[in-house]
């Protein structure tokens, strides 16, 4: 399993891309509410996708949850992106393991073609949701926590990052969608960190 700078899991052997937490129309949920936040994130999301696709070739994309952000976020606008950005894609399989937010967006149109099935999703070793959770005989590879660690500098100084984490028989992913926020994750036995910055992924060192 490679874990990848762009914020998601690469499975060369299946040719398998994971992805979690996207949450696409999120600032237009906000904007929907009244809020002033920034466009265009539903394009920077695509775009960053277009470049993994780019680079791996995957057969399969599997998205853990979370896939639009909730009902207002289908506006006519994101819809068409997601279509233009579909059609392009068109070879690939997709599927989206229903998150909490799914359950109240409803599942992607139809146009899509994008399978939709609930947690746990069953894929060569691995066991796929969106809430971290354990498994009898799967690894599990979740998401819904949108993680972050938080490194530490001379003096005051610190930085919150992305980062992948795992315990003993689960993965959490960062969140890939731009505008998502994160919590922060706490050490403990036997967790380890794998921080995201800039081009790099690298692993904090172990409190074990």
């Amino acid at each position: 399993m490679h874990l990848l700078p762009g914020r998601a899991l690469w499975w060369p052997a299946g040719r398998v891309l994971f992805i979690a937490d996207l949450h696409i129309g999120k600032a237009a949920t906000y904007r929907a509410l009244g809020q002033p936040v920034p466009g265009g994130t539903t394009q920077q999301n695509l775009a960053r996708l277009d470049a993994l696709i780019a680079l791996h070739a995957p057969r399969h994309i599997v998205f853990l949850g979370d896939f639009l952000h909730a009902a207002q976020a289908r506006t006519p606008q994101v819809l068409a992106a997601l279509e233009a950005w579909r059609a392009t894609h068109a070879g690939i399989a997709m599927t989206l393991v229903r998150g909490n937010h799914d359950s109240r967006a409803g599942d992607p149109p139809a146009a899509l073609r994008i399978e939709v099935v609930d947690e746990p999703f069953l894929l060569g070793p691995f066991a796929c949701c969106h809430h971290p959770q354990s498994h009898a005989t799967h690894f599990v590879l979740a998401g819904h926590l949108h993680p972050v660690c938080r490194l530490y500098g001379p003096g005051r100084d610190s930085v919150r990052l992305p980062c992948f984490v795992s315990d003993a028989g689960q993965a959490v992913l960062p969140a890939f969608g731009e505008f998502t926020g994160g919590w922060l994750m706490e050490k403990a036995p036997g967790r380890r960190f794998h921080a995201v910055g800039g081009e790099t992924v690298w692993a904090l060192p172990s409190t074990d």
